[in-house]
C-alpha cells in the first residue's frame, strides 16, 4: 500500500523569508542578560558556594571522588561565563572576583578561624590541619567555578590570581592569628619526641607544609616563624642535656648519646622537616653537644683520648673522630686537639720503649748495634697507631701528621753508643743475612717494609745508608746473603723512599757482583790458554769492585804464601791486558778461603777469611816438625798491623774452634803470648766456619762528616746561583728543605758558608747586612 502523499507547505515569499532568518540569528546573539544579584544569589551561591561550604562543614564522603558532578560544574562555570562576558554595563567580572574574595574571607573569619581559637596543643594543630585541606579543596573549587576571571580579568588588570588571592586570605585571617600558637605545639612536640615520646609524626609533617605554603613560592614563612624558633629551642633542649650527660657519663657513653641524638635528628628532618634546615639544625646541635664540650671529653680522666689509645678501645676511638670530624676545625675545636693528644700519646709510648733500653744498658746489658727486641717494639708500635690511624682515623691528614711527628721526635733520641739509625740497618742484616732470622719469603718482606717506615722518620738518613751499605757489602763479599731477591726488594724500597741518588750506590755494589761471573769466567779462559799462566793447586777466585761504589776498606799490604803471590800476578797481568787504563788494588781483609787443616789423623776443612788463611799458613810444620811461634814472629812473617793481628789471632786460639793453642791461656791476646797448632783441636763436624771480629767499622763518621759537607756546599751554591742574592735567614731556610737526607746543625750551615765566601764562591752583600750575593 503506497504512503498518502506528503502535504506540502506553501512557499513564503523570498523577501519574508530572508526576514525571517534575520530575526532567528539576532535572538541566538542576544541571550538574556543576567543580573547581578540573580546570577549570584540565585546560581552561583545557592547551588555552587552553599553547597560548598556545607559539604565542608559536614565532612567530606570519602566514597565520592567529585564534590561536584560535570553537569553542576557546569553549570555553575556557563553562568560566571556568562556574568563576565556580558557587554557594559553588564559585564560584572569586576564584581565577581571581588565577591569570590569576600566568600572565601567570609567563610575563614566566620567558620575556621573561630573553631581553631577554641583548641589548643595537640588538638589545634590537628584542627589546623584540617582546615588548611578543607580551605584547599575550597580554594580549588572556587578557582575553578571563576576560572574565566583568571583567564581575562585578572591578567588584564594585573591582580593575584584567583589560586593566590585565596592563599593570602588564609594567611591574613586564619596563619597570622594562630602561627604562635601552632609553633609552640609543634616545639612541644618534637621536644616530646626527643625526650622518647611518641608523637604524631603525619601531624607535624602536615603543619610543615601548611608553613612552606605559606611562603608563597619561598620558605620565608618556614624560616621566619618556625625554623628560628625551632634553631633556638634545640639549642636550648641540648644545651641542658649536654650538661646532664658530661656531669653523669664517661667519654665513650656521652659521645654514644651524642652520635644518637645527632642521627635522630637528621631522621627527624627526613620524617617531616623541610631538608633546608638539616644543616642549620645539626650545626647548633653539634655546637652545643659537641664543640663546647670537647676540650672536657678529649681530656677526661681515666675515658678521654688518651686512656682510649692506651686501652684499645677502637670503636670508640672511631666514634670519636667521626663525632670531632663534624665541629669546624680551630686550634682549640674539632680534629686539631683530638691529633694533639694522639700524637703526645704515642710519644709517650716510644719513648717509654727507648727509656726501657736506656734502663737496660744502665743495669750493666751489652751495649750492641744488634738489638731486634727494641727494633720490633718500635715496629709494633708503628704497626699499632698506624692502624688506627688508617681505620679508626681514616686516614685523616691531621692524624698522618701527628704520627710523624711522634716517631720523629722519639726515633732520632739516641741512646748507648749505638745510634738508632744503626740498630734499625743491623735488624735489617740480620733479616737478609743467611744464618739470621728464620722468617718466610713473606715475612722478610712485611719486616723490611716496616723497618723501610721507621727509617723514613730518621733525620740522619744518610748515616743509616753508609752503616747499610757496610754491612752490605760484608753480606755480599763474604756470600751471607739470604737471597738477592730480597736484597734488590730492600733496596728498590729504598729507592722510593728517598730516590735513586740514595741507592745509587748499593745498585752499584749489586751490579758488580752480577757481571763478577763473567769476569771470573773470562779469567778461567785466560788461565786454561796458556800452561805458563797456572794459578797452582789452588782453586783462585777474585771479584773485582768498583771502588766509587764500595765502603772504605782497610788497605793491608800483608806478606803472603808464594802460592797465593803467584795467583795474584797472574791475574794481574790478565786484568792489565784486558783494562790497561784501570789499577787493581787487593784487599785482604775481604777475601775468604777454605784451608784443609789436619790435626793428628783427622782432616777438616776450615771456612776462614784471607788473614785467618794466611796466618794458619805459618804454622805449617818446618822440615815435619810443629812450630811454636812468638806474637812478634807471627807479625814479622805476615806483616799485619797490631789491631788486625791480634782480632786475627783471637779468632783463631781464643774464639768458639780453638784451632791454635796460646800460652799463656787467656781470653785475650798480648805482645807476649806464643802460638802453636792445638794438637788436641776435634770437632764433630769436618767443615768449620772460624768467625772473625770485623776489622772495618759498621761505618766511618769523618766520611759521613765529609759526604755531608759537601751536600751544605753543594746546596747553598744551587740556591745562590738561582737567587744572586739572599739574606742569610732566607738562606738557611732554604738550605734546610732542600737537604732530606739530614738535618744539620745550623752552625754548621754557617761555617759552610764562610768557607765558600773564604774560596771566592759568596761575598758579603756590602749594601745589606746579613746578606749575601753569588759570585759568577
Amino acid at each position: 500500500r503506497a504512503p498518502p502523499p506528503r502535504r506540502r507547505r506553501p512557499k513564503a515569499p523570498k523577501h519574508e523569508t530572508r526576514s525571517r532568518r534575520r530575526a532567528d540569528a539576532s535572538t541566538m546573539l542576544s541571550p538574556k542578560i543576567i543580573a547581578l544579584e540573580e546570577g549570584w544569589n540565585n546560581e552561583i551561591k545557592a547551588k555552587a558556594i552553599d553547597v560548598l561550604e556545607d559539604m565542608l562543614n559536614t565532612g567530606l564522603d570519602k566514597n565520592k571522588p567529585r564534590l561536584f558532578d560535570p553537569k553542576e560544574y557546569v553549570q555553575t562555570y556557563t553562568t560566571c561565563y556568562n556574568m563576565c562576558t556580558q557587554r557594559s554595563p553588564y559585564n560584572w567580572s569586576e564584581q565577581l572576583y571581588q565577591r569570590h574574595g569576600e566568600t572565601i574571607c567570609d567563610y575563614l573569619s566566620k567558620t575556621v578561624l573561630p573553631a581553631l581559637k577554641q583548641k589548643s596543643g595537640n588538638a589545634l594543630l590537628t584542627e589546623l590541619t584540617v582546615r588548611w585541606s578543607n580551605h584547599k579543596i575550597m580554594n580549588k573549587w572556587m578557582r575553578l567555578f571563576f576560572m574565566y576571571l583568571d583567564r581575562y580579568y585578572v591578567k588584564h588588570h594585573s591582580l593575584p590570581t584567583l589560586d593566590v588571592a585565596g592563599l593570602k586570605h588564609f594567611k591574613t585571617l586564619v596563619y597570622n592569628e594562630v602561627k604562635k600558637d601552632v609553633v609552640n605545639a609543634m616545639i612541644a612536640l618534637i621536644d616530646a619526641e626527643r625526650d622518647q615520646a611518641l608523637i604524631d609524626r603525619a601531624l607535624v609533617k602536615n603543619t610543615v607544609e601548611l608553613l612552606e605554603a605559606m611562603g608563597m613560592g619561598s620558605l620565608d614563612a618556614y624560616v621566619t616563624d618556625f625554623e628560628d624558633q625551632l634553631l633556638a629551642s634545640t639549642k636550648e633542649y641540648y644545651a641542658r642535656k649536654s650538661q646532664e650527660w658530661v656531669e653523669s657519663d664517661d667519654a665513650p657513653a656521652y659521645l654514644a648519646k651524642a652520635e644518637v641524638a645527632l642521627e635522630a635528628e637528621a631522621a627527624r628532618v627526613a620524617h617531616y622537616l623541610n631538608g633546608a634546615s638539616e644543616p642549620k639544625l645539626l650545626r647548633v646541635c653539634e655546637h652545643e653537644i659537641l664543640e663546647l664540650r670537647e676540650t672536657v671529653l678529649l681530656e677526661k680522666e681515666g675515658s678521654g683520648c688518651r686512656a682510649l689509645l692506651a686501652n684499645d678501645r677502637k670503636a670508640d676511638l672511631a666514634r670519636m673522630y667521626r663525632l670531632f670530624g663534624r665541629v669546624p676545625n680551630t686550634p682549640t675545636h674539632g680534629l686539631p686537639p683530638m691529633a694533639a693528644l694522639v700524637r703526645a700519646h704515642i710519644e709517650q709510648m716510644g719513648n717509654d720503649i727507648i727509656d726501657r733500653r736506656e734502663a737496660r744498658l744502665s743495669e750493666g746489658a751489652k751495649d750492641s748495634n744488634q738489638d731486634p727486641a727494641f727494633v720490633k717494639e718500635l715496629l709494633a708500635l708503628h704497626d699499632k697507631y698506624l692502624a688506627v690511624v688508617s681505620e679508626q682515623f681514616g686516614g685523616n691528614a691531621l692524624f698522618q701528621k701527628a704520627l710523624k711527628e711522634a716517631f720523629v721526635e722519639f726515633a732520632n733520641r739516641d741512646v748507648g753508643k749505638h745510634t738508632n739509625a744503626e740498630l734499625m740497618s743491623s735488624f735489617c742484616d740480620r733479616i737478609l743475612k743467611s744464618g739470621g732470622e728464620k722468617l718466610g719469603d713473606e715475612d722478610v718482606e712485611a719486616f723490611l717494609e716496616k723497618t723501610v717506615q721507621l727509617f723514613s722518620y730518621l733525620t740522619d738518613k744518610d748515616l743509616f745508608a753508609e752503616i747499610y751499605r757496610n754491612q752490605l757489602a760484608k753480606r755480599l763479599l763474604n756470600q751471607r746473603s739470604a737471597s738477592d731477591d730480597a736484597e734488590r726488594l730492600m733496596i728498590g724500597k729504598l729507592k722510593l723512599r728517598c730516590g735513586s741518588q740514595f741507592t745509587g750506590k748499593m745498585e752499584g755494589m749489586l751490579n758488580d757482583l752480577a757481571i763478577g761471573h763473567d769476569h771470573q769466567a773470562d779469567f778461567e779462559g785466560y788461565v786454561k790458554a796458556d800452561s805458563s799462566r797456572s794459578t797452582g793447586k789452588l782453586d783462585f777466585s777474585v771479584q773485582v769492585l768498583t771502588t766509587g761504589y764500595w765502603p772504605t776498606f782497610a788497605s793491608i799490604d800483608a806478606h803472603l804464601p808464594p802460592e797465593i803471590v803467584q795467583c795474584t800476578k797472574v791475574f794481574k797481568d790478565y786484568y792489565d791486558e784486558k783494562n790497561s787504563k784501570r789499577r787493581v788494588t787487593w784487599m785482604w781483609s775481604l777475601g775468604n778461603a777454605s784451608v784443609k787443616a789436619f790435626f793428628g789423623k783427622k782432616a777438616y776443612d776450615l771456612q776462614v777469611a784471607t788473614l785467618q788463611a794466611i796466618v794458619l799458613l805459618t804454622f805449617n810444620p818446618l822440615d815435619g816438625a810443629s812450630q811454636t811461634l812468638t806474637y812478634a814472629q807471627v807479625a814479622e812473617r805476615v806483616n799485619l798491623p797490631d789491631e788486625h793481628l791480634k782480632r786475627v789471632l783471637h779468632s783463631l786460639a781464643c774464639g768458639k774452634y780453638k784451632v791454635l793453642a796460646k800460652t799463656p791461656m787467656s781470653s785475650r791476646v798480648a805482645l807476649t803470648d806464643s802460638f802453636a797448632v792445638n794438637t788436641k783441636f776435634s770437632c764433630p763436624m769436618r767443615k768449620i766456619r772460624v768467625p772473625m771480629a770485623s776489622l772495618d767499622e759498621s761505618h766511618n763518621p769523618k766520611r759521613v762528616e765529609e759526604d755531608r759537607t759537601v751536600a751544605i756546599e753543594a746546596a747553598v751554591v744551587r740556591i745562590m746561583k738561582a737567587r744572586k742574592a739572599l739574606s742569610h735567614q732566607s738562606l738557611l731556610a732554604e738550605v734546610l728543605s732542600q737537604l732530606a737526607f739530614f738535618r744539620p746543625n745550623p752552625k754548621v750551615i754557617k761555617r759552610r758558608i764562610e768557607a765558600l765566601i773564604d774560596r771566592e764562591y759568596l761575598q758579603r752583600d756590602p749594601e745589606v747586612a746579613n746578606a749575601y750575593r753569588y759570585l759568577a
